[in-house]
Parts: C-alpha cells; structure tokens; sequence
C-alpha cells in the first residue's frame, strides 16, 4: 500500500485511510460523489458530447486561477504535492467539462421552468412548532387542553415536550418540504392555515406522539428555489442512468 503520510516512524497508507473514513461514516459520500461524476461522464459521451483541447485549456485556466497558481511552476509544484501527473489533470479537467456539458443541456431555463411549472408544490416549504410526548393518553390530554386554551402551546413545549433539540426553541422546525412528513401529517400541515393546531400523531407506530402547530406556509417561487430545483432534476436525471450501469463496490 501506498505511504500517504508519516507520523515520526509510524506510516499511514491509502489503505488506512480509506479504512478511517469508512469508520468515519464519510466514505461512503466520497465514493457516491466520484461515481456520480464518472456517470455523468459516461452520459454526456453516450449522447454523443466531445471535448476539445481549447475546452480543456480554458477549464484548466480556470482552475489554476481560483487555486491561485498564476505560474506553470505552481501548477507543477501542486501536481508533485498531491501526486498526479499532467496527464491525469488533463483527464480531470476533461471530465470536468463533460460534466459541465451536460448540466448546461438538462438544466437549461427552458427545461427548468417546464419541470417547475410540473412540480412547483413540491418545492413549497412550512414552519410548525411541536410537541413530541410519549403516550396516547398523555398526547390526546394535551390536545384536549390546547382546543380550550392554544395560547399556552409555547407553554406546553417548555413543560412537556421530549424533543431536546426544539424544546427551549419553541418547539420550532424551518423548511419542511412536501413529502418530508408521514402522510397524514403533511396533508394536515399543506392544507391547513397558520396557527392551526393538529394532532395527536403516532410516530412510525411507537408510543410517541406528536401535537403541531403550523407557524407558515410558503408557496415556493422558481426564482427562490432554483437551486433546489437544479438539484432536483440533476439526483432524478442521475437515478435514470445509474440503472444503466452496474457498480461494484469493492470491500
């Protein structure tokens, strides 16, 4: 295995390495990004895309500029540090331009406004407050409380709420989307009005339950969400064509 680093006499190598991110939960995000590019590569030279050697240049250039090499030496000194030759840089800047390619043709304005015009409910978000509690009786008891008094729902959350993270916050949850919710609950939010309060709601069928107030509804537009939009079709664009593919990961 290759030697990666040294500390006094002891050697780290590629293969601790790829060990430590695995136990670090961060290989597997690692490994999904590379694949992603190379199927993206592979997609955009399917559909019949080329590469010239002026595109690479100009993506090279780029490059070293936002790297702040400004001289051939800095690049060079760079490539010796982390270990590539011109030629795979090459290969990285071509890939790169492959990539841009086809992110410029399936994410065009035309196609963007066509998949919002299809979708925009998808992209609307809401705010709610809740109050997570264990126990039907429990949960049932406070709803019956909050029909006759919903002034004391903050109150509630500060005295009864489980959920450490909201509980000294309001119970206060930003930028849900459709979808992110159970069923029952997302229709109950996206259909309901500010300050209504709903629920019990059992939790993945525990003996947790949840009591919601909604705080906001907001009803995306494609200039405020068009990142979320480009990213959207991108992960749906990028599904299509890994079912085309076999990938192996290898132990």
């Amino acid at each position: 295995m290759n030697t990666i680093a040294k500390i006094n006499d002891e050697i780290i190598t590629t293969d601790q390495f790829i060990k430590f991110l695995k136990f670090s939960n961060e290989f597997n995000d690692l490994i999904q990004r590379l694949i992603r590019n190379k199927i993206t590569v592979h997609a955009a030279k399917k559909m019949g895309m080329s590469v010239s050697v002026e595109e690479i240049q100009e993506a090279a250039d780029d490059f070293r500029r936002c790297m702040g090499m400004h001289r051939a030496k800095d690049t060079q000194n760079w490539m010796d540090n982390i270990g590539i030759s011109s030629e795979e840089f090459e290969l990285f800047m071509s890939e790169h331009v492959y990539r841009k390619k086809i992110l410029d043709t399936i994410l065009n304005h035309e196609n963007t406004e066509k998949y919002f015009r299809l979708n925009a409910p998808k992209f609307d978000t809401a705010e709610i407050c809740h109050i997570v509690v264990e126990g039907e009786e429990k949960a049932k008891e406070l709803m019956a409380l909050l029909e006759e008094e919903p002034e004391n729902f903050d109150e509630f959350v500060k005295e009864y709420s489980s959920d450490d993270e909201t509980r000294f916050t309001g119970g206060r949850i930003t930028g849900i989307r459709r979808g992110i919710l159970p069923p029952e609950m997302d229709a109950k939010v996206f259909n309901g009005t500010p300050g209504e309060i709903a629920g019990p709601f059992r939790v993945n069928g525990s003996e947790v339950y949840e009591i919601i107030r909604i705080t906001e509804v907001k009803t995306a537009s494609q200039e405020s969400v068009k990142e979320k939009i480009s990213e959207t079709m991108y992960d749906e664009w990028l599904e299509k064509q890994m079912k085309e593919h076999t990938i192996l990961l290898e132990n």
